[in-house]
Order: structure tokens, then C-alpha cells, then sequence
């Protein structure tokens, strides 16, 4: 009896150890994922500025290179 004992406990140590590294990696994930929208968003408000100074300039990567 003693040994399924030993046995239960060392599998559950195993998986509480094994839940907070998942939990540790998550809450990394998280922590990237909130900088990558904060950056994307920034991407996305500079783009729509430049879209909208643009409106009257022409923008070189529209037009066709002058050998063809």
C-alpha cells in the first residue's frame, strides 16, 4: 500500500511541476503577444498616416521603373 502511495504522490509532484512550467510559458506567451499587437497596432496607425499624407504624392513603389 505504502508503494502506490509513493507512487500517486511522485506522479502528482510530476504533474504540479509539469502544470506550472505550462503555466510559466503561458503567461511568457502572453507577455509577447500583448507587445506584438501594441506593435502591430502602431504599425497600423503609422501606415494609415502615411496612406493619408500620400493621398496627393505620388508614391514611387506604385510606378513602373523607367526601362520598361
Amino acid at each position: 500500500m505504502d508503494d502506490r502511495v509513493t507512487g500517486c504522490e511522485e506522479r502528482i509532484a510530476h504533474l504540479e511541476r509539469v502544470a506550472g512550467d505550462l503555466s510559466d510559458q503561458v503567461h511568457a506567451q502572453e507577455g509577447r503577444i500583448a507587445a506584438l499587437e501594441r506593435q502591430l497596432a502602431l504599425l497600423l496607425t503609422r501606415e494609415a498616416e502615411r496612406a493619408a499624407d500620400a493621398g496627393s504624392a505620388v508614391v514611387l513603389g506604385d510606378e513602373r521603373p523607367p526601362h520598361w
